[in-house]
């Protein structure tokens, strides 16, 4: 027999052992004095299971308690996902949050872009991290292997996640390029640069094209924001 939580006042204490006929019989004469205790504490009717109807039959509202309470279960199941995902979200932004603070202290371009490649790696568990930088100028770049192989992607707003070409892998990543299966394409633009940072995966699913973006795309604006904020700098 299952333990039950039960006293004088409702919710108050738990028995420690299961109940017996006794105390069966003293929950049953407190419902009889309190016919209205499940009228004011519904979450109780909602969990009893009470047969109704004869061979085999059941009532409309038997049938109406037991769609309620599996559209219950299911609207818990989505709670429990929407939570799990706030709470990863709230610490992608903590994580987020430390990586512009350390940027933000960065006085060169080099500096900047080793302390952005080791938080990607050491804090969102990137497998693979490359940050290539162009010249604003296209007549600049005209020249550039790798430009040719993102020349779709340079002047994009928004970030490309999900397989990666083996022609655009290798020039990122070097030779770690032929393992990786799947990469997040982040844009950067700077008044005098602009480029890609790209983040790989050996998991095909870890970067799919229907995910969403916009911490990613938040951190790609911080970083244009520290290559303008050097650039004017050194200008």
């Amino acid at each position: 027999m299952t333990r039950r939580t039960v006293s004088g006042k409702p919710g108050s204490s738990t028995w420690s052992e299961p109940i017996d006929d006794d105390q069966s019989r003293a929950v049953a004469a407190y419902l009889l004095q309190h016919t209205d205790f499940l009228v004011h504490h519904p979450e109780v009717l909602a969990k009893l299971h009470v047969p109704h109807g004869a061979g085999g039959a059941v009532s409309l509202i038997e049938h109406q308690v037991a769609v309620l309470r599996e559209q219950l279960g299911h609207e818990r199941g989505r709670l429990n996902h929407l939570m799990a995902r706030a709470h990863e979200y709230e610490q992608l932004s903590a994580r987020l949050h430390e990586l512009t603070v350390q940027l933000i202290t960065a006085p060169d371009q080099e500096r900047a872009c080793a302390a952005l490649e080791a938080s990607l790696r050491e804090q969102f568990s990137a497998e693979a991290v490359a940050i290539k930088l162009f010249p604003v100028d296209p007549e600049q770049r005209a020249d550039d292997p790798l430009v040719q192989s993102f020349v779709e992607f340079i002047d994009r707003d928004r970030c490309l996640c999900g397989p990666l070409a083996p022609k655009q892998a290798e020039p990122l990543f070097g030779t770690d390029g032929e393992a990786i299966q799947s990469a997040a394409l982040v844009p950067i633009r700077g008044t005098e640069q602009t480029g890609v940072l790209a983040i790989g995966s050996t998991d095909p699913k870890r970067f799919a094209p229907d995910m969403g973006t916009e911490l990613l795309e938040r951190l790609g604006a911080i970083a244009g924001a520290k290559l303008t904020d050097l650039a004017h700098r050194n200008g």
